[in-house]
């Protein structure tokens, strides 16, 4: 069923039992059986949306990077998405093109995925849980409400992040851009990281470990270990 008031590109192919509401906008798009599409999204070309996915009013599929002539890092993308099976995108979430996400994964609202991002299967992103550009994310992982994935960042599976956990890849505040130097956290398959924390660029965060509420990860942390602090030190083996 789709609403009258819906913009839908007659090219695009669409499955059975699929609900568009009132003012969408639906370019050359593949859409599976059993969607629900709540009104007001934006779909552009180039999308691939599995069986029993529902997407939540606001949300906006296929959003180009752009600079605006501000951002020294040119943008490097494929024109394609892929939502897997029962997804939840939640309202006015946004996703960027060459963005790849597995079955059974809940966007919350507000969340942003920057381009050449791959989601696993079952894992939610809270509210506006940011993802930047180039960034794996496994299976089963949580990332909680506000907090904030930076660009080049790898997260396993089975992963638990906090609320308002902050990360980085960058430590030149001044100075001439490099790419080569943008390395974001590797946070193994497993790892706890607490509410607050901040994990600076290139630490490794070891299978099984976990960071304490509001500490500042400055380096790597071995397996099964319990750091605590300003800096984070040692506190346990787990």
């Amino acid at each position: 069923m789709i609403h009258p008031t819906a913009i839908v590109s007659v090219s695009a192919q669409i499955g059975k039992d699929v609900k568009i509401g009132a003012h969408c906008y639906i370019e050359d798009v593949v859409i599976g059986d059993n969607v629900v599409i709540h009104p007001n999204v934006v779909i552009y070309q180039g999308v691939k949306i599995a069986d029993g996915v529902e997407i939540f009013p606001g949300a906006f599929i296929g959003k180009e990077p752009k600079g605006a002539g501000a951002v020294a890092r040119q943008p490097v993308f494929e024109r394609r998405i892929i939502i897997g099976r029962n997804c939840s995108i939640g309202p006015n979430a946004v996703i960027y093109y060459d963005v790849e996400i597995g079955e059974n994964t809940l966007l919350g609202d507000g969340a942003s995925i920057r381009e050449q991002c791959r989601i696993g299967s079952h894992c939610i992103l809270g509210r506006n849980v940011a993802v930047n550009y180039h960034t794996t994310i496994g299976n089963r992982t949580k990332i909680m409400d506000n907090t904030h994935i930076t660009g080049n960042c790898t997260i396993g599976d089975d992963v638990f992040i906090s609320m308002m956990v902050g990360t980085a890849n960058d430590n030149v505040v001044r100075g001439d851009f490099d790419e080569k130097r943008l390395i974001g956290p590797t946070i193994e398959d497993s790892a706890v990281i607490g509410l607050g924390a901040l994990l600076l660029p290139g630490v490794r965060i070891g299978t099984g470990a976990i960071v304490a509420a509001g500490s500042v990860v400055t380096k790597n942390v071995a397996p099964k270990t319990l750091v605590v602090g300003v800096p984070a030190r040692f506190a346990k083996t787990l």
